[in-house]
């Protein structure tokens, strides 16, 4: 039987925005063409099964309650490629990586392989916004929503190794600490990276004990993690896209 978990929450936030519509009519990889002066960067990953309009719609949400996040802010919107996943039956659909266990607690087996591939993506995606925007990684916030989280803790920490500019924050949203026994982070990631995480209480798909145990191992490494739970499931809530928005500014103001 195939499980067909979708592990986003599109209409959650389009809802509070624009219309799924407008939304859509956005480029699937990056923000409209109005912001290529951009100073600073938001990448956001959305979850298995979504698209990037999903989460697109951020780019007017987030400005809307902190005006600073309109005006010299680049939104990207990366799209997961198609691939099978495991406990779907081997069904293919959007997804950075497959997932072996249903739900989604602690001691879930990790993909190496297809997370740090999907990390590798999102790399090429700041390299990109250097060359061809001059917008450096320590001005970039790279942020998800479920294995989009996921893949933005991965980018953020296990992979921003000595020599490798750390990014200005991060944003996990419903996500969950992956690839744990190999976790190393660099004391200037440490110092240089904050994380703000926010999770559904009743989350039953990644389940809310995901929070908790990855805050713990990564404040204990030093990072500062600011980290809120709030009163749904799997999905978004109006006052974590407020503290979200709130993060943001406070982060990319940072030597603006």
């Amino acid at each position: 039987m195939l499980v067909r978990p979708l592990l986003f929450s599109s209409a959650a936030i389009a809802s509070r925005s624009l219309p799924l519509t407008a939304a859509m009519s956005m480029s699937s990889t990056t923000s409209s063409g109005d912001k290529q002066c951009g100073k600073s960067a938001v990448v956001f990953l959305h979850g298995l099964g979504d698209t990037p309009a999903g989460w697109s719609s951020l780019e007017y949400q987030l400005p809307s309650l902190k005006p600073s996040l309109g005006q010299d802010v680049h939104y990207v919107f990366p799209p997961a490629p198609t691939i099978g996943i495991t406990i779907n039956g081997g069904f293919e659909m959007p997804g950075w990586f497959d997932l072996y266990d249903w739900p989604i607690g602690i001691t879930a087996k990790d993909d190496k392989t297809g997370k740090n591939k999907a990390a590798q993506q999102i790399e090429e995606v700041v390299e990109k916004l250097e060359k061809e925007m001059g917008i450096p990684p320590n001005r970039v916030v790279v942020g998800g929503f479920s294995q989009g989280g996921a893949v933005a803790l991965l980018t953020a920490y296990h992979r921003r190794k000595e020599g490798k500019v750390p990014f200005a924050g991060c944003v996990c949203l419903s996500g969950w600490l992956t690839m744990k026994d190999d976790l190393e982070i660099t004391e200037e990631v440490i110092k240089s990276t904050p994380l703000f995480w926010g999770h559904g209480q009743f989350d039953d798909k990644v389940l809310y004990e995901q929070q908790p145990h990855g805050v713990q191992i990564l404040r204990e490494l030093g990072v500062d993690v600011s980290d809120a739970g709030y009163p749904m499931g799997h999905s978004s809530h109006p006052k974590e896209i407020e503290t979200m928005a709130e993060f943001l500014e406070r982060v990319l103001k940072k030597d603006s």
